[in-house]
C-alpha cells in the first residue's frame, strides 16, 4: 500500500491525499509532527487561528505486527506553552491509520460556521460532514452517537465541550479497544486547537484491512523476538506494571519524598496508602475491575479499568499522574473521588494534570479547602457549564495563579508540572527546564540510582530525553520500556531495517531522537521563547521541600548548554 498524508483544508472544506516525501519514511509520531510544523506553521501564529495546524501521526510501524508500536501523536502550536507541542495516546487509532497507509492527517484553516463537523476516513475516501447533533456533547455521548451511526469497529478521535470552548487545558480523546473515549492526548491544550478549527471528531474505519507486511518477514520476526526477550527478562516491566499500572509507583514516590502534596508544599502525603496502586488493585478485585490493554498489540496490559462501589464501570485508566495531582496535591485521600474527577475530565475533554495543578491554586487562594471532596467536584463541573470560575480553572494553572495574584505556580513554559517534584528528582527538573514540551513528565523521567544527585542530573535528563523523542517518533509505548532504556535501541534498529529494507545502525536511531529535539527547539526559538524559558519558578530553587528539605540546585548555566552539541550525535553513532 502506498503511504499518503491526508491534508484537510477547513477554509475550503477540501481534502487532498498526498504522496509521502521520501525523507518522511522513517518518521512518524512526534518526529514527523516536528518536521511538518517546522516547515508549514508560522511559529509566531496565534495557536487558535487558522494559521496553526493540527497534525495527527501514528508511528512508522503502526499497522504491523510489531507489539506496542500503536500509539498516536497529536501536535500543533500550544495555547499553553506558546511553543511546539506533541501529545500522544494509545487506543485503536494508530493501528487503523497504519493499516490504511495514512502517515499523517494535517488539519489547516478553520470552519467559518458555528456548527461542528466530523471528518470520516475509510479505504474509499475522506469526507467532511456537519454534525449539529454533537454540539456541546461530552466525549462519552459523542462516541456513542458516532459508533451507533458508523459501527462499533471504528476508531474515534473527539473533543468534549471544553475543546469547543477553546479552553487551554482541553484534551483530545481516542477510543480504546472497548470503544470508550478514555485514552487522552491531554497535554498542551491541543483540544482547544482542534476546537478552534470547528472539528468535533474524526472517525476512522479501516474495514478490517489486514496488517501491513514487512520487506523481510523473517528478520522482522527475529527483531520482535529479541524485543520480547528483553521485556520478559526485565524486572520492572511485566511483573510490576501489569499488576498495578502506573498507579503502582505512588507509594514509591511518596517514600522518596517527591510526591506533590497540597499544591507542591510537601513531598509526602499521610493519606498515600489510601490512594496507592495496591489499594486500587484491592478495590478492583472486590468490584470486578481489571487490567487490560489500551491498544492492539500491547503485551504489558498496564491500563486499569476502575469500577465504582456499585460494581459499574467508572473510568479507565486511573493513572499515577491523575491520582497524585487530584489526590495528594489537593489533600484528597479517596480513590472513588479521584476516579469521579477523572471521568468528568475525560468526558469534558480536560488534562487532569493541568486541572490538578489549577485546583491546587484555587485551594492555595482559599476559594476551595484542601481535602474538600464535594466542593472540588462541584467546581470541576463548572468548567463544562462555562461559568466564570469554570473558565478560569479550565484555562489551567498559570491563568488560575495569575487570577489570584499567586506567584508560586508549579509550571514550566506555561504548562502545569507533572507529578514529580524537581527538588528531589533532579533529572526531571532538568527535563522540565530543557524539554521543548514544557512541564511534561513523558519528555523524560529518570529515577535510576540517586535521583537527588545534582551532578548526574544533566546527563541523565539528556540521555532519557533523546531516547523518549525517538520512542515517541516510533509510536512505541513508554510503559513498555525496560529499566535500562538503551537496551531497546538495537531491536528497534533491527525491526525498522527488516520492515523498510534499510541498513541503519543504533547510532542512526539516537540521531533521529536528537534531530527531533533540534527541530522543536528551533520552532520554539522562532516563536520567541528565549533561554529564560530554561528556568523553573524560583520557589523550587529557594523553598526546601519537606520531608527531605531539598531544593532544585542544578547549575543554571549548565542547564542552558545541555543541547549545544546535540547535532554531533549523528557523527558519533554511539550512545548518548
Amino acid at each position: 500500500m502506498v503511504e499518503r498524508t491526508i491534508r484537510v483544508n477547513l477554509d475550503k472544506k477540501a481534502i487532498l491525499a498526498e504522496r509521502v516525501p521520501e525523507d518522511y519514511e522513517l518518521l512518524g509520531g512526534r518526529g514527523l509532527i516536528a518536521k511538518i510544523l517546522t516547515k508549514e506553521t508560522p511559529p509566531l501564529c496565534d495557536p487558535l487561528s487558522g494559521e496553526n495546524k493540527l497534525v495527527i501521526c501514528p508511528g512508522p510501524l503502526a499497522g504491523t505486527m510489531a507489539p506496542s508500536f500503536g500509539r498516536t501523536s497529536v501536535g500543533g502550536k500550544s495555547p499553553l506553552t506558546m511553543g511546539i507541542k506533541e501529545s500522544n495516546a494509545g487506543g485503536t487509532v494508530g493501528q487503523k491509520l497504519g493499516k490504511l497507509g495514512i502517515k499523517a492527517i494535517i488539519i489547516e484553516g478553520k470552519l467559518k460556521e458555528e456548527t461542528p463537523y466530523i471528518l470520516k476516513i475509510d479505504p474509499e475516501n475522506s469526507r467532511l460532514t456537519s454534525a449539529p447533533e454533537l454540539k456541546g456533547k461530552g466525549n462519552y455521548e459523542t462516541t456513542e452517537i458516532l459508533a451507533h451511526k458508523f459501527g462499533n469497529k471504528v476508531a474515534i478521535i473527539s473533543i468534549g465541550p471544553c475543546g469547543e470552548m477553546k479552553l487551554k487545558s482541553a484534551s483530545i480523546a481516542f477510543t480504546d479497544l472497548e470503544g470508550r473515549p478514555c485514552r487522552q492526548a491531554a497535554r498542551g491544550g491541543l483540544g482547544a486547537v482542534m476546537g478552534s478549527k470547528g472539528l468535533k471528531a474524526i472517525v476512522i474505519d479501516d474495514h478490517d484491512l489486514p496488517i501491513t507486511k514487512p520487506k523481510y518477514p523473517e528478520a522482522f520476526r527475529n527483531g520482535i523476538k529479541s524485543l520480547l526477550n528483553i521485556l520478559r527478562g526485565d524486572r520492572g516491566v511485566p511483573s510490576y506494571r501489569s499488576i498495578y499500572g502506573t498507579s503502582g509507583v505512588l507509594n514509591i514516590i511518596n517514600a522518596l519524598g517527591c510526591l506533590p502534596t497540597r499544591n507542591f508544599r510537601e513531598g509526602s502525603f499521610d493519606g498515600a496508602e489510601q490512594i496507592s496502586g495496591e489499594t486500587l488493585k484491592e478495590l478492583n478485585q472486590i468490584r470486578g475491575g481489571k487490567m487490560h490493554a489500551c491498544m492492539p498489540g500491547c503485551i504489558i496490559k498496564c491500563s486499569n479499568v476502575f469500577y465504582d462501589k456499585d460494581r459499574k464501570y467508572l473510568t479507565a485508566a486511573l493513572e499515577y499522574e491523575t491520582i497524585s495531582l487530584m489526590g495528594s496535591n489537593l489533600g484528597i485521600a479517596d480513590l472513588d473521588t479521584i476516579a469521579q474527577m477523572d471521568r468528568i475530565c475525560d468526558d469534558l475533554g480536560l488534562d487532569t494534570i493541568e486541572i490538578g495543578n489549577a485546583l491546587g491554586l484555587f485551594m492555595e487562594a482559599g476559594t476551595l479547602h484542601f481535602g474538600d471532596k464535594k466542593e472540588t467536584i462541584e467546581l470541576l463541573k463548572e468548567i463544562g457549564k462555562g461559568t466564570a470560575r469554570g473558565k478560569i480553572l479550565g484555562d489551567g494553572a498559570v491563568t488560575s495563579g495569575h487570577f489570584f495574584n499567586i506567584k508560586r505556580i508549579a509550571h514550566a513554559k506555561g504548562q502545569g508540572l507533572a507529578a514529580h517534584d524537581p527538588r528531589v528528582c533532579k533529572p526531571v527538573g532538568v527535563t522540565y527546564c530543557t524539554s521543548p514540551m514544557g512541564g511534561d513528565h513523558t519528555a523524560g523521567v529518570d529515577y535510576s540510582n540517586d535521583p537527588s544527585d545534582k551532578e548526574t542530573a544533566l546527563q541523565k535528563s539528556r540521555q532519557v530525553q533523546i531516547i523518549v523523542a525517538l520512542v515517541d517518533t516510533l509510536g512505541y509505548c513508554l510503559l513498555s520500556m525496560p529499566l535500562d532504556k538503551n537496551t531497546l535501541i538495537e531491536p528497534f534498529t533491527n525491526i525498522l531495517n527488516a520492515h523498510f529494507g534499510k541498513d541503519l545502525i543504533p547510532g542512526d536511531l539516537l540521531g533521529i531522537g536528537c534531530q527531533v529535539i533540534t527541530y522543536e527547539l528551533a520552532f520554539n526559538e522562532a516563536a520567541g521563547l528565549s533561554s529564560q524559558q530554561f528556568y523553573l519558578p524560583e520557589f523550587f530553587c529557594t523553598e526546601p521541600l519537606p520531608p527531605r528539605g531539598s531544593v532544585f540546585d542544578v547549575d543554571r548555566e549548565k542547564i542552558k548548554r545541555i543541547w549545544n552539541d546535540c547535532g554531533q550525535i549523528n557523527d558519533r553513532k554511539s550512545n548518548t
